[in-house]
């Protein structure tokens, strides 16, 4: 009886033991899938636990968004208040044509900026010969790139269904040819053009649409980051326009990207703090088309190089191997470096705790080019720092394991390097193993540098990471766009065309012209640094000044630049007068109508459209808020400190003191200068 009491007793533990061990793992099933499924899943919970590795840092706990100093640094630009985004057509526009002349397929190469443009221009293109366009292939997104067979092409990037209906009143778009021309398409036997970047509609009309008329299908292969002339007649203006509906309205990123980039931004103002986003703009290609490989002295000239070289093999560069990479520097050709973005920045008056996101798919120099950046300010961030490695895996999709192919040895060297391994007693040091081929890269050194004058064949795994780079640069687009600021580091690609800060600075100008957006002139800032390059960390107030008054007036003369400048290459960098209106409050019209603000503005901006009479009920709310916030007094008593001042300590790590007169009336004098 005793025995049989211990077998229940020890028989009933088992039981209950197994029925908790089921709870337990059915409870965490419960909470992991919580966590992925629901809306406000484990990203809504950093309040209370942070999963990514950014921990704010802050001098004081509260933030005034109410003082004068806060307008200077964060508050809308006013001279721009009254600009709007206005895409819609201006008069008789037509629906698209049921009866169209055939069907457009075009093959898209390049980075992110470049997709963005040549979708832009290939809508425009179809329109213009009443084609079918077939939903454009990104080339490298499509599945031999070694992606997630989930997302394809276009789908790998942006919202194909969104794409479709917000285009539905301009062009017929179908997603995949009719099994007839998908069939010829493989065998080769439809018409294709490789067209170039500034291709006139001359050129369609008279060259492209006869063979689009006779084939019913043409191929476009658009390598150049764009296929259509971004100046266009007076009389093809609405195609401007069409030209903004598809970039700022119809190309949406797929649901996976929109949603991390928003988790993100959602993290960024989390500490409810205005944040600046960055975007450095230096890639190799951009360093080596400009001749800026001096800039760095160490291994990475070598690889600038290397790639100027190759592009002046295949003539895509019209200029010398060996430049003066300094000379170019004081002209403005290259980049600002991120230390001197930091310096501005702190110049003007951001503090050392401002948050600061760093955008870009590749900063080329690796981190220690922004090591002064993090040393100027504690909040420096990227969206690694503000994601989790599984939210980043989640927007790949599924993907299967890749291993780097390693070119095989033949048998002679495999016996040569298997002897080499059982050899006896050996001196010191070792001798060099045999060669082996060096299609891979080694902590950042290229072995195939001083192996041949080619650039390398990208492996499966390269090719993948390309394909991630669009929807890292995706997420950036999307934090930069929405920024309370945004200043750029540089503005052209490796092929002197606008690039991705280009079309972030065009994107913020048409959705909200007034948002802060430095356009700094590299040629006078270099200068300016020269003046104090042997007290840079302690610069005089003179100096500040200028850097200050600098950046203020970027803010317009910037706009000027960019419409000689990088409109003439691309209208999605400046996309103003044609995608844009003037709004003005009737009480204040017969008052600022001849001033010379109203002047300048039109002057900087062009004839601008005035919007239509439905906008109107916008502008009086906004006009109290901002009559009442010109009666407040500028007083920037809070940017007398030091010039870097760290952790609220008194110690100074350089730079001169500003008293409190000298900064209000300064600040007085520039608050002015802007009404």
């Amino acid at each position: 009886m005793k025995g049989e009491g211990k077998m229940m007793f020890k028989s009933k533990m088992k039981w209950v033991g197994l029925i908790g061990l089921i709870l337990s793992t059915f409870s965490l099933l419960v909470h992991i899938f919580l966590a992925r499924f629901t809306e406000d899943g484990v990203s809504e919970y950093q309040s209370s636990v942070t999963i990514f590795s950014w921990r704010p840092i802050f001098e004081n706990a509260e933030f005034s968004k109410t003082s004068p100093l806060y307008r200077r640094l964060w508050g809308p630009v006013r001279r721009l208040e009254s600009l709007h985004p206005d895409a819609s057509p201006r008069g008789y526009y037509a629906d698209p044509s049921y009866r169209a002349n055939g069907f457009i397929f075009v093959r898209i190469q390049g980075g992110f900026h470049e997709i963005r443009n040549s979708i832009s221009d290939v809508v425009v293109v179809a329109r213009l010969l009443n084609a079918t366009l077939v939903i454009p292939e990104i080339q490298s997104t499509t599945s031999s790139k070694g992606i997630s067979s989930q997302f394809k092409s276009f789908a790998y990037l942006y919202n194909e269904e969104q794409f479709m209906a917000a285009l539905a009143k301009d062009i017929n778009i179908v997603k995949t040819l009719p099994k007839n021309l998908k069939g010829a398409r493989r065998k080769k036997k439809i018409p294709s053009f490789r067209v170039s970047y500034s291709a006139s509609p001359y050129f369609y009309l008279h060259h492209v649409l006869p063979v689009l008329i006779k084939h019913s299908v043409v191929e476009l292969v658009v390598s150049d980051g764009g296929c259509l002339q971004a100046s266009l007649p007076p009389h093809l203006e609405e195609y401007q326009r069409l030209r903004c509906r598809v970039a700022f309205h119809a190309l949406r990123f797929r649901q996976e990207v929109q949603e991390l980039a928003t988790r993100i931004l959602r993290r960024l103002r989390a500490p409810g703090r205005p944040f600046i986003a960055f975007d450095p703009g230096m890639i190799r290609d951009a360093l080596a088309y400009h001749g800026c490989a001096e800039l760095f002295q160490d291994v990475h000239t070598e690889l600038i190089q290397h790639k100027r070289a190759w592009m002046i093999k295949r003539r895509m560069v019209r200029g010398k191997l060996s430049v003066n990479s300094m000379e170019l520097r004081l002209n403005g050709t290259c980049p600002l470096m991120p230390e001197e973005v930091g310096i501005l920045l702190r110049a003007y008056g951001y503090s050392w705790d401002t948050i600061i996101y760093v955008s870009g798919g590749e900063v080329f120099g690796g981190q220690r080019t922004l090591i002064p950046l993090h040393a100027m300010f504690a909040n420096v961030v990227d969206r690694t720092s503000l994601s989790t490695a599984w939210e980043l895996t989640r927007i790949y999709g599924r993907e299967a394991n890749l291993i780097d192919p390693k070119t095989p040895l033949s048998v002679e060297e495999e016996e040569k390097h298997e002897s080499w391994k059982n050899v006896g007693p050996r001196p010191r040091p070792l001798p060099p193993p045999p060669a082996r081929p060096k299609s891979y890269n080694i902590e950042g050194w290229w072995g195939w540098v001083a192996e041949s004058d080619n650039e390398p064949e990208s492996t499966v795994m390269e090719l993948r990471t390309n394909a991630h780079k669009l929807l890292w640069e995706a997420i950036d687009y999307m934090v930069c766009v929405e920024a309370d600021v945004f200043i750029p580091g540089f503005d052209r690609d490796g092929k002197g065309h606008p690039n991705f800060a280009s079309l972030v600075m065009g994107h913020r100008l048409y959705q909200s012209a007034s948002s802060k957006t430095y356009r700094p002139d590299r040629r006078k800032v270099v200068k300016l640094l020269e003046e104090t390059r042997d007290h840079l960390y302690q610069a005089n107030h003179t100096w500040v000044t200028s850097i200050r008054k600098h950046l203020r007036r970027s803010l317009l003369d910037g706009l000027t630049e960019a419409s000689t400048k990088s409109k003439s290459l691309s209208v999605l960098s400046h996309p103003v007068p044609e995608c844009s209106c003037l709004k003005y409050d009737p009480t204040e019209s017969y008052v600022n109508a001849s001033s010379p603000s109203h002047s300048q503005l039109q002057a900087t901006l062009g004839a601008v459209h005035h919007c239509p009479a439905w906008m109107d009920s916008q502008i009086i709310s906004r006009s109290k808020d901002k009559e009442s916030e010109e009666d407040l007094d500028e007083d920037d008593s809070s940017s007398s400190g030091l010039f870097f001042r760290h952790n609220g300590s008194n110690h100074e790590s350089g730079g001169g003191e500003i008293n409190k007169e000298e900064a209000q009336l300064e600040d007085q004098e520039e608050e002015s200068g802007e009404k």
